[in-house]
């Protein structure tokens, strides 16, 4: 098994599949700006605590926010439902080889790959990190977290 992509390096070419039976390839997500590639599974507890503040941060025009679920289209649509999830979710099954979570040498979910339009990874993070959600939503003009909020600053995948 190889190591998973760190900063600073080529993010691999894919095209994953959308709910609708259409693909998308990594090539059309960088043509609409930067990308927070979330790897996950739907059993995961840090992916399931992870989810709702990426909810939050997709809500701005700065910066994509992509789940990519490990799981079958009926289980990632039920997650999405249960974590009132609206960003796009691509899928990344064990039926295709998990042809992305391969290139990027996923070993741990959650995953985060921030992916610059030129192709580059700029972050990578496994579990959940505060700091880099706090980053990104600094990037994006979102307040991630609430000061109200008792956030621990990680949690492992």
């Amino acid at each position: 098994m190889r190591a998973m992509l760190a900063e600073g390096s080529q993010a691999p070419e894919f095209t994953l599949q959308r709910f609708d039976g259409s693909a998308i390839s990594s090539i059309e997500i960088a043509q609409k700006g930067p990308a927070l590639l979330v790897f996950f599974k739907i059993s995961c507890p840090t992916c399931q605590f992870t989810f709702p503040f990426l909810e939050r941060l997709s809500k701005n025009s700065k910066l994509q926010v992509i789940g990519v679920s490990q799981d079958d289209a009926e289980g990632t649509t039920e997650f999405n439902q249960a974590f009132g999830i609206s960003f796009p979710v691509l899928l990344d099954s064990e039926e295709t080889g998990f042809k992305a979570s391969n290139g990027f040498g996923i070993s741990h979910v959650p995953s985060m790959f921030v992916v610059e339009p030129d192709g580059k990874i700029s972050a990578a993070e496994q579990g959940f990190t505060k700091l880099l959600l706090e980053e990104l939503g600094e990037r994006a003009g979102v307040a991630v977290f609430s000061p109200a909020e008792k956030i621990p600053l990680y949690k492992p995948g």
